[in-house]
């Protein structure tokens, strides 16, 4: 057996030509150092603190289902204290069998909701718009405190109602205690975001930035799973609920605020050892380390940009500015065909819309199955979005709903044919959840926290939240009249359509913003071209942004 000479560079000399063996190939490949904001105790810091964050958020997703498992109870005559129709409309959206006659033909629908508007769904909209000034006023962390206090008084008003025996003082607590919900629902959809987009690098933004999603996910599953319990003691919900809700408060006191929204009002300090925590160094250490200090400039240069930029533009001229207007109309539009598609009405009525199909089962069995598909396809999407991407996933997401809604609208005009297929409209109505959740749902919540500029970043995010939450109560009202006038199958027809418009909406108008930080998608919407960082940075200094802060640092 002849020998094969080895070259010193680890090459074969075979024929007078270098070859590298198979086993050695890609050996010489330089290696991708972690930054320092992905190695594991950081990664492990930023995830505790989010989670400490969003674990609160349960308790928005059980406001949310609180209904569902307590309105046969609440409007049952034979209890000592019931809701008549009209309370319970203000209570909640309730739902009642009706029938209607236009022309020769005679409606019944199970999906009735009553003319009075719920309290709670008209408190959202608030909730949004106050976190727009929380956000930027009082800090991150401060909002995500007062969105979970506002939560305990909302669960202890609700679970104490009943110690007075004068039956309108009992309603008006039920109905304030469910006007505070309603608030804290609006309020708990973006801070956890934004904090998350602060703290993590591009890399990671995504899982962390998913959390609330989860969380609410999770919050609505939880009170489906106390309602298959506890079914006949809805003052035994609102306790275990306060009690929850009490010490997913407590959690929130060890976040440290974000770098960027100390470093925007002037707590150097404060912002180095809240930036030292999230990079996994020790807060206390004196240590020059060079990653660290750049990414600590970086962050120095863009909060003072954004600083001395907000000091001398008044409001009009902040959102006529191209980096505000543009997400902000992109994200408006966004939520619009989000709620258009009919995600939520699919959410509310689907044990209903399953049931009038003719499909039999425990209402609040379906409605664990349905909590549990949600969750599963929530905790997969973090990866999915860092792997396809946020535009991708978007896209099959509303090709996905697309197809269960034509087919629910099939099924609907053609019913002999699908009649072999009597569970149709029971897996239709799983699968649009699942497509959903896997982009419509969840990310224009998602984008929020990275498509808008630090200076302006809680007010335009709070609005869009409102605008959204807005569209999601007049769709939802407006189900049953549509239901009259259209009929159920063309309903569905239409919120395929809207469906399928989110294809090309997603992508012409979407930024992808994977793996951008959060300047680079500013700039982006500034400028119109997606750039690298260290492009960003000489743009900003040939404006003379930051030629002053250069020459400091």
């Amino acid at each position: 057996m002849s020998s094969v000479p080895f070259s010193d560079d680890k090459t074969i000399l075979k024929n007078d030509k270098q070859v590298t063996p198979i086993l050695c190939q890609g050996l010489n490949k330089p290696q991708r150092t972690k930054a320092l904001g992905e190695r594991s105790k950081a990664v492990w810091r930023q995830e505790f603190m989010v989670f400490l964050g969003n674990v609160g958020v349960l308790g928005a997703g059980m406001a949310v289902a609180l209904p569902s498992v307590t309105l046969d109870q609440l409007t049952d005559v034979n209890e000592s204290f019931h809701l008549t129709v009209d309370e319970a409309s203000w209570f909640c959206m309730s739902e009642e069998l009706f029938s209607k006659k236009i022309g020769d033909r005679e409606i019944k629908s199970p999906y009735f909701l009553s003319p009075s508007a719920s309290i709670n769904t008209m408190a959202c909209p608030l909730g949004g718009l106050l976190v727009g000034y929380l956000l930027d006023r009082v800090g991150r962390k401060n909002t995500i405190l007062v969105t979970h206090i506002t939560g305990v008084l909302g669960w202890a008003l609700l679970a104490s109602c009943t110690m007075y025996s004068d039956r309108t003082t009992i309603l008006i607590q039920m109905l304030l205690a469910r006007f505070l919900s309603g608030v804290m629902i609006g309020l708990c959809l973006s801070p956890v975001g934004v904090y998350s987009a602060e703290i993590g690098l591009p890399r990671i933004r995504g899982r962390l930035i998913l959390g609330t999603s989860i969380g609410i996910a999770a919050g609505i599953l939880f009170m489906y799973i106390l309602g298959y319990f506890i079914r006949n003691n809805w003052q035994l919900i609102a306790i275990i609920s306060t009690v929850f809700q009490i010490i997913t408060t407590l959690c929130v006191l060890p976040m440290p605020e974000t770098p960027s929204w100390l470093m925007q009002k002037g707590q150097l300090e404060k912002a180095r050892k809240s930036l030292k925590y999230f990079r996994g160094l020790n807060m206390n250490d004196i240590a020059y380390c060079e990653e660290f200090e750049n990414e600590f400039n970086q962050i120095k240069r863009n909060s003072e940009i954004s600083r001395n930029t907000a000091q001398t533009e008044s409001l009009l001229q902040a959102i006529c500015a191209p980096e505000v207007y543009k997400p902000l109309l992109i994200m408006i539009g966004f939520f619009g065909v989000q709620q258009c598609s009919g995600i939520v009405v699919v959410v509310v009525f689907a044990v209903q819309i399953a049931t009038a199909a003719g499909v039999s089962t425990d209402p609040f069995l379906c409605a664990v199955m349905v909590g549990v598909a949600r969750i599963i396809t929530t905790l997969f999407m973090s990866s999915l979005f860092e792997r396809w991407g946020r535009r991708p996933a978007g896209m099959f997401s509303a090709s996905g709903m697309t197809v269960c809604m034509l087919l629910l609208a099939l099924s609907g005009w053609y019913p002999k044919a699908f009649a072999r297929v009597s569970v149709l409209p029971a897996i239709c109505i799983v699968m649009h959840i699942i497509f959903s959740t896997m982009g419509l749902l969840t990310l224009p919540f998602f984008m929020i926290s990275e498509v808008f500029p630090q200076r302006f970043r809680g007010t335009a995010s709070g609005l869009a939240v409102s605008l959204g939450l807005l569209a999601s109560f007049a769709v939802v009202k407006l189900y049953p009249s549509m239901v009259i006038v259209m009929g159920t199958a063309y309903v569905f027809a239409f919120y395929g359509f809207i469906s399928l418009v989110g294809v090309p909406y997603i992508y012409f108008l979407i930024p992808e913003t994977r793996g951008r930080t959060l300047l680079e998608i500013e700039e982006y919407f500034r400028t119109g071209r997606m750039v690298s960082l260290d492009q960003v940075l000489e743009q900003n200094l040939e404006r003379g942004e930051c030629k002053e802060l250069f020459i400091k640092t």
